[in-house]
Parts: C-alpha cells; sequence; structure tokens
C-alpha cells in the first residue's frame, strides 16, 4: 500500500509563487511515476504535471512555463514549484503515484491540499 501525503497548500496572491510537497511512503519511491492533478469546484479533475521515475516531465497546457516538477528520491517527496500564480489556479491539488503492480499500473491519490489564489 502506498501512502501519499501533501502539504504546503495555502492562500497567496496573484502573481505570486507556492510550493506544495508529496511525501510518499509504502513503495520503492524512485521507481514510482509521480505526478499533480487539481481539481477547481464544478470542475473535472485535471492533470497539472508528471516526473517519470527516470525524471522526464510533461505539463498540462494552462500551467506549462509557470510550474515545475521535481522529485527528490532521497526524501521520497515530489514537488510543484508554481510561480506567476493566477485566480484560476485556485483549487484542490492532489498527488498522484503510479505504481508498477506486476502486471498493471495502480494508481495512488494523496488527500489533496488547497491553493487559493487572491486577485
Amino acid at each position: 500500500q502506498v501512502q501519499l501525503v501533501e502539504s504546503g497548500g495555502g492562500l497567496v496572491q496573484a502573481g505570486g509563487s507556492l510550493r506544495i510537497s508529496c511525501a510518499a511512503s509504502g513503495s520503492i519511491f524512485r521507481f514510482n511515476n509521480m505526478g499533480w492533478y487539481r481539481q477547481a469546484p464544478g470542475n473535472q479533475r485535471e492533470f497539472v504535471a508528471r516526473i517519470s521515475s527516470g525524471g522526464s516531465t510533461n505539463y498540462g497546457d494552462s500551467v506549462k512555463d509557470r510550474f515545475t516538477i521535481s522529485r527528490d528520491n532521497a526524501k521520497s517527496t515530489v514537488y510543484l514549484q508554481m510561480n506567476s500564480l493566477k485566480p484560476e489556479d485556485t483549487a484542490v491539488y492532489y498527488c498522484n503515484a503510479k505504481v508498477w503492480g506486476g502486471s498493471s499500473f495502480v494508481d495512488y491519490w494523496g488527500q489533496g491540499t488547497q491553493v487559493t489564489v487572491s486577485s
């Protein structure tokens, strides 16, 4: 079983920055494909960013060039650095881990952390 615990959310003004973290346990972290998703009230969950076990990254179009995902395998932690924040970035941010289960990947989710951007 994989446990994911997000932290670092909060209230920030538009144009500001925030870094959120996700600490993982229960698996060999360095093999995990890690990602961030977000969900605003009334909206579907949206892909934000992903980082592979090898360090390759990809981003959703709405956050490209503003957000950066990174990982520290020694700390079993993935980060999302968010710059130039906009009110439309307001959402609950969820950490996701895709863990190989032997025959397919299994998705695990954290409980989410609220990010609110004021205008």
